[in-house]
């Protein structure tokens, strides 16, 4: 195998194990993510034998994992003329909707989180008042600025995860 190729290879394989891992958040197994990250990144309908070539899985395996995607509709058979055999490829559509989710994902968590702290705050702030002790003012200030510190941070979250958030129009884009 030529340098280049190997080379090339080997980024194919880092590419498919990263996304792969990012699959994994939305329930899949690890081989259905590799499953469907191989699918994805071929960009052409592919047969059971060439994923198992690919993935250097048995057959049998790549049947099994298939069904799984084809049942949560994250991959689709195809026809395509004058090939006997099945054909499967991952639903470009769904892909965008992956990223949908998980972006929406973070919101909800991120917007939760800030909620609950600005409540904690709320708490911290009212306690404060009623404390005499130097030392106990000093904590409850650097308790007070790091919860600050921890509110801005999912205020960043909130803020750069809406930036990225794909419209309803790109979400239908193929």
């Amino acid at each position: 195998m030529a340098p280049n190729s190997q080379f090339l290879e080997e980024l194919h394989t880092k590419v498919i194990h990263e996304f792969s891992k990012t699959l994994e958040m939305f329930a899949l197994s690890p081989a259905e993510a590799r499953l469907f990250v191989t699918l994805y990144l071929h960009g052409e309908p592919m047969t059971l034998d060439e994923m198992s070539k690919a993935l250097g899985k048995s057959k049998t395996a790549m049947s099994n994992g298939i069904k799984s995607l084809v049942e949560l509709n994250l991959v689709e058979r195809v026809w395509k003329k004058g090939v006997r055999k099945d054909l499967y490829q991952a639903d470009e559509n769904l892909y965008r909707k992956f990223m949908t989710s998980y972006i929406q994902k973070w919101l909800d968590a991120a917007q939760q989180q800030e909620h609950s702290l600005k409540e904690i705050e709320s708490t911290l702030e009212q306690k404060a008042d009623q404390l005499q002790e130097p030392g106990e003012m000093e904590e409850i200030e650097e308790l007070y600025n790091r919860l600050r510190d921890v509110i801005r941070f999912h205020r960043l979250i909130n803020e750069k995860f809406s930036d990225m958030k794909p419209s309803a129009q790109e979400a239908s884009i193929k």
